[in-house]
């Protein structure tokens, strides 16, 4: 008998509020970065109606302009109309950042320490993480949440080349896929959207986004006649940004990863350099997930792994491949166990971390993109993965 069911992801747009916090937050750890990279940045903002506040705390040796780092992020969003309540040269920052606490440096710095159990460099939290891969698309990534992620990518390409006047900032994505057997088949309804200005009828976005957009970089194949669209539903979205609601640093973390297909430990990722596991071990659990699958040992595979503050080891690992392992997933986690080290250290080392790159994560997700400076992308690891299960 066969099991179907039907599942949806989200992605969001550069100009909606919460990824408004996480770019400014990306753009603050890259320019630390560029100048230093040994900073410690855990930077996190909040944005509403005009003001930006930026709180966390930062240990580094670069010397620049926070203001015109956060000025610019916005400009490069799209926030400089001038009918913006949100305008990227005309918001209100307050700057409430301090120095990391000397007590969570002990525990990440390589050394020695009172009551530390080791010299090396250690986690700079418990905490646990997952990483995720499978392969329904050629990202070897979950079908909805990389179709949702296509909607919101053309969108903004379309809006920053000027020509559709009417576009703004704000926007929101949703696709629903039915699966069969737990493979997706077609794509049941897609929701978007998106701000506008208020010269524009409804009708002509529905058919705008549709044609333009939905059309463009969806699968035909997995579109019909039953294929639901639903743009902009409640009529009219002119206010948006954070004029129109609040916005906060890592409040989108499931659009940041899978969709929700694999799970979340809860840690954000923006504004975080990669001494946090948070960032630095989901990234390291994507690319073990993503080369298993890779070398054929699975057609989805999850990873588990945790750490304790200040200790460099993980307490624990897990590969979970969901009845879909060519062989048996012990055997897979001990072949993990041999190719890859989870050492945070080891991690920072090996996808090479310590350089400004996190504003190409930002938006429409931290997986699944084509970019070489996106290591933890790379499939470099399968030869050795099959090597160690001879």
């Amino acid at each position: 008998m066969s099991k179907r069911y039907i599942f949806s992801s989200e992605s969001v747009g550069e100009g909606h509020p919460d990824k408004v916090c996480d770019t400014i937050s990306d753009a603050i750890l890259d320019a630390c970065l560029s100048q230093d990279k040994t900073s410690r940045v855990a930077c996190e903002t909040f944005v509403k109606s005009n003001v930006v506040v930026v709180g966390g705390e930062i240990t580094t040796r670069a010397d620049f302009n926070y203001n015109d780092v956060i000025r610019g992020a916005i400009r490069g969003i799209g926030y400089v109309n001038e009918d913006d309540l949100f305008h990227a040269d005309k918001v209100f920052i307050t700057n409430l950042l301090t120095r990391q606490s000397p007590d969570i440096a002990q525990g990440v710095d390589a050394r020695k320490a009172k009551g530390k159990k080791t010299s090396e460099q250690g986690a700079g939290d418990q905490g646990l993480m997952f990483g995720y891969a499978c392969d329904e698309t050629p990202e070897l990534m979950p079908a909805p949440i990389m179709f949702a992620h296509r909607i919101g990518r053309e969108l903004t390409r379309i809006r920053k080349t000027g020509k559709v006047k009417w576009l703004r900032p704000d926007a929101k994505s949703q696709v629903s896929v039915e699966y069969v057997d737990d493979r997706p088949v077609r794509i049941t309804s897609v929701v978007v959207s998106t701000q506008h200005t208020a010269d524009v009828e409804h009708a002509q976005i529905e058919q705008f986004i549709i044609d333009r957009v939905v059309r463009k970089v969806l699968p035909k194949k997995m579109l019909d006649r039953q294929t639901q669209f639903l743009i902009n539903p409640t009529g009219r979205f002119v206010v948006g940004g954070p004029q129109g609601d609040s916005g906060l640093t890592g409040r989108k973390i499931i659009v940041d990863t899978y969709g929700g297909m694999g799970r979340h430990g809860g840690g954000a990722f923006s504004g975080k350099d990669p001494s946090k596991v948070d960032r630095s071990a989901a990234y390291m659990g994507r690319y073990v997930a993503k080369n298993i699958v890779a070398a054929g040992l699975a057609r989805r595979c999850e990873i588990q792994f945790a750490y304790a503050i200040g200790y460099p080891d993980p307490v624990s690992v897990c590969v979970d491949t969901f009845g879909t392992g060519a062989i048996d997933d012990e055997a897979i986690t001990g072949a993990v166990q041999q190719v890859f080290s989870f050492k945070p250290a080891d991690i920072v080392k090996g996808l090479d971390l310590l350089r400004p790159i996190y504003g190409r994560t930002t938006n429409y997700g931290h997986f699944g993109k084509d970019d070489p400076e996106i290591t933890w992308e790379c499939v470099d690891k399968v030869k050795a993965l099959q090597r160690a299960l001879k």
